[in-house]
C-alpha cells in the first residue's frame, strides 16, 4: 500500500524515498508537489524559486526532492536532487547516473538552466551527464520554459533532446509557477 503524499520536509537534507498516492501518469500532481518544494526556497532578486522531484517512474517512487538554495552554495533544485541522491549512495554527483534507476525522470517547475552566471555547471549539463553510461535521466517534465530574465534564450531543451532526454511540458500551473519562481524579483516598469 503506498504511503501518503509527503509534504516538503522542514529538514532540508532529509532524503527519504517515498511512495505517493499520485498515479504514475498524473504529471500535474507531481508538478504541484514539485511546486510545493519551490515554496521552501527563499525569495531573492537573483534566483528563480524552483522545486524538483527525482522519480523512479517504473516503481512510482520519489527518490529525492530539491529546491533552489536548499544545499550550501548557489544551488539549483535539479542540482540538489542529484547531489542528495549521489550522497545517499556515497558517490560523487558526477557518477550519479550509475546508480539511478533505469526509468528515472525529473519533474522541475522551471525548465533546467543551460547557463549559470555563477560559473557553476548548468542543470542541463548535470542531467546530460547522468546519461554518460547509457542509463540516467530519460525524461524531464517542466512546468514552464525558463524566463529570459538572467541568461536570455535557454537552449537547454535542444541540448537535452540531442542527448536523448525527452522534455515534456506539463501545462496548467504556469501562472502559479511563475508567481512563486519570481517572488523576490524587483518589478521593472
Amino acid at each position: 500500500m503506498p504511503l501518503p503524499l509527503a509534504p516538503p520536509s522542514s529538514t532540508p537534507l532529509s532524503n527519504q524515498h517515498f511512495n505517493t498516492s499520485i498515479s504514475s501518469n498524473d504529471h500535474p500532481s507531481y508538478m504541484r508537489l514539485a511546486l510545493s518544494y519551490a515554496h521552501e526556497s527563499r525569495p531573492l532578486p537573483t534566483n528563480f524559486r524552483v522545486g524538483a522531484l527525482l522519480v523512479d517512474s517504473a516503481s512510482n517512487r520519489i527518490l529525492t526532492s530539491g529546491y533552489t538554495l536548499e544545499l550550501p552554495g548557489n544551488t539549483h533544485a535539479e542540482q540538489c536532487c542529484l547531489s542528495k541522491y549521489a550522497a545517499e549512495h556515497n558517490i560523487p554527483e558526477e557518477r550519479v547516473g550509475e546508480v539511478l534507476p533505469e526509468r528515472a525522470v525529473i519533474y522541475t517547475t522551471v525548465e533546467p538552466c543551460v547557463k549559470r552566471l555563477s560559473g557553476n555547471r548548468s542543470c542541463v549539463e548535470r542531467i546530460v551527464e547522468t546519461r554518460s553510461k547509457g542509463g540516467g535521466i530519460r525524461k524531464v517534465y517542466v512546468g514552464v520554459k525558463e524566463p529570459e530574465t538572467f541568461v536570455g534564450d535557454n537552449q537547454g531543451r535542444k541540448i537535452l533532446e540531442d542527448a536523448g532526454v525527452e522534455v515534456v511540458l506539463v501545462g496548467g500551473l504556469e501562472e502559479e509557477i511563475l508567481r512563486v519562481a519570481t517572488a523576490g524579483h524587483v518589478a521593472t516598469s
